[in-house]
């Protein structure tokens, strides 16, 4: 029921929309005389058959979305859409294209339905039965590749039980005509494009997939050998190899440095102004220092295999499916494998700052929420989590070190207590203290000068933070879960969305007073927590981050794994 369902959204979203009266002519009308009836009882056989739950298997594949193949066929009446050699020429094209979109198109039934026409073209004949299972499997490909270009080919709930971004709704009162429609007029391609994410960085990604796919055609990137530290300036026999290296993945090129080739070997071993601009511009696209010197972090990151990038590239294409239906308009971003947050408007960010997520153990979680009020000069409440694994310890050790912190002790009738009267040593992670740990406003308060909220079971929000220099590491794990922003004012100046009334003025005057305020927002704004481990840039290029939470390595299994319809819906 749950695939029906979607499907239908998908195939209502997919098609210029036309009436069901209209659908159902267009989807039967010329198809009749042309279809011989025998061809049609044997289409209907078979989706008797799917109906029934019964598992069908043409040369080897077998129908995977028989509830939905049934229902379609029922509805048009047992006509063949698939006979006529144009469309199912359409067909095969439209699923062999989806290698760009870092699906494999034998998922969806190719090589056989190539199988098919093989036999065609040496003069056999195919026979009825054969016929109709190509009818049946061609249909099951398309509505799978819509299907998971539109959704995803993995249930990310499986992933993650933080996730909850919600399926696209049902629309429109006739979508199996509406397929019909799009079918029988030759919009397959069409049908295709519709389904893909209409954004502008999914259209990027295929083209950095086809791009790299065809760098590892051409044998890959030589390896850059292990050697001392290469800085600029250097002379050294590995630099040829640097060179050629940054020239394949278009971060070197002589002809825009106006570096000129020499025959001279000692000149073609020198580390230049030109290649060193390379080596930082290759260091910023991964993450790293942007140093231009090549010690081992550079060198890893360079000489990491072709294959690894591209199935880190087809792993953010499936990301970006989950996703980017949704990413419209205004809203906030927070990349949590590329540690920034941005603010967009008309699908490109318009403002980014550097943030800290959660370490190793305290992983940000990655959902979305809607942000709806922003709070100057707020007080930090320490939660259960934190206090159990990281201030309980140091109370045992130290009852006064909370304190010397402007963290204070309250009971549940919000009276200070001694925390020297306390005996600590009783509790434990198991048994909390049955006290509220506050620190009050000010310059070290662990939440800054600002907190921005949105709902969540995580308590986790964006906030501004008194230990700036962690934002000049280049991987910035260090928080407890929530999201440290480097310009947070700045951040909480745009989701206010009143410049005239709240601004970096205003702002700081309001903080200047010490007192806290809650304002509230006009107008709920989204907020996106998401994790990317390659990202298209608009100027052709692609940024590639470590995947610190290792979840890379999951997705691409399943990715990679046959597609099962879930037992149950998944919420």
């Amino acid at each position: 029921m749950l695939f029906r369902l979607i499907s239908f959204a998908l195939l209502v979203s997919m098609i210029s929309p036309v009436t069901a009266q209209q659908s159902m002519s267009a989807g039967s009308g010329a198809i009749t005389a042309t279809i011989p009836s025998g061809l049609a009882e044997a289409i209907r056989d078979r989706t008797d058959r799917l109906r029934e739950g019964q598992t069908h298997i043409v040369r080897g594949e077998r129908i995977i979305a028989g509830n939905l193949v049934s229902q379609y066929y029922e509805a048009q009446q047992f006509h063949s859409d698939w006979s006529d050699a144009t469309r199912y020429a359409q067909l095969l094209a439209a699923l062999e294209d989806l290698r760009l979109d870092g699906l494999d198109p034998d998922d969806y039934h190719l090589a056989v339905l190539h199988s098919f026409n093989a036999d065609t073209e040496r003069g056999r004949v195919l026979t009825m039965d054969e016929q109709a299972d190509r009818e049946v499997l061609a249909m099951d490909a398309m509505l799978l590749a819509v299907h998971h270009l539109y959704h995803g080919k993995v249930h990310p709930q499986r992933l993650s039980s933080e996730w909850n971004f919600s399926e696209r709704p049902v629309n429109g009162a006739d979508p199996l005509g509406q397929l019909a429609a799009a079918i029988d007029s030759g919009r397959i391609r069409e049908s295709f494009d519709a389904a893909r994410p209409q954004h502008p960085w999914y259209a990027r990604g295929r083209e950095r997939l086809a791009e790299y796919r065809r760098i590892a055609a051409a044998g890959g990137w030589p390896t850059v050998p292990d050697g001392p530290v290469l800085k600029p300036g250097m002379s050294d026999a590995r630099v040829p190899v640097l060179r050629q290296r940054l020239s394949i993945t278009r971060d070197y090129s002589s002809g825009t440095t106006g570096a000129a080739a020499s025959a001279d070997a000692a000149a073609d071993e020198l580390y230049d102004i030109a290649l060193e601009a390379a080596v930082k511009g290759f260091q910023e696209r991964h993450g790293l220092g942007a140093d231009g010197v090549i010690g081992p972090g550079t060198r890893n990151a360079l000489n990491v295999p072709v294959q690894a990038r591209i199935d880190q590239i087809r792993v953010n294409l499936e990301r970006a499916r989950w996703t980017l239906h949704e990413i419209k308009g205004e809203f906030v971003l927070v990349d949590v494998a590329g540690f920034y947050v941005s603010y967009f408007n008309n699908d490109e960010p318009v403002w980014t700052s550097r943030v800290v997520v959660g370490r190793q153990g305290r992983e940000t979680p990655i959902f979305k929420s809607k942000i709806t009020y922003v709070v100057l000069n707020p007080t930090w409440t320490i939660p259960s989590g934190i206090l159990a694994k990281d201030k309980l310890p140091i109370l045992q050790r130290d009852a006064g070190a909370l304190k010397r912190s402007n963290i204070r002790v309250l009971d549940a009738a919000g009276r200070e207590v001694d925390p020297h009267a306390v005996n600590w040593h009783q509790y434990s992670a198991s048994r909390l203290p049955p006290y509220q740990f506050r620190q009050d406003p000010g310059a070290d308060n662990a939440l800054g000068r600002v907190k921005i909220m949105f709902p969540n079971p995580h308590s986790v929000y964006l906030h501004d933070t008194p230990s700036k220099n962690l934002f000049d590491e280049p991987t910035r794990l260090f928080s407890s879960g929530c999201i440290r922003v480097q310009n947070a004012l700045e951040l909480a100046e745009r989701v206010l969305g009143e410049p005239a009334r709240w601004n970096q003025t205003t702002l700081q005057a309001a903080i200047a007073t010490g007192a806290t305020q809650t304002i509230n927002l006009p107008r709920p704004l989204p907020v996106l927590i998401l994790y990317w481990t390659a990202q298209p840039r608009p100027d052709g290029q692609i940024i590639f981050r470590a995947d610190v939470y290792g979840r890379d390595a999951a997705t691409l299994q399943a990715l990679d794994s046959d597609f099962a319809l879930p037992a149950a819906p998944i919420r």
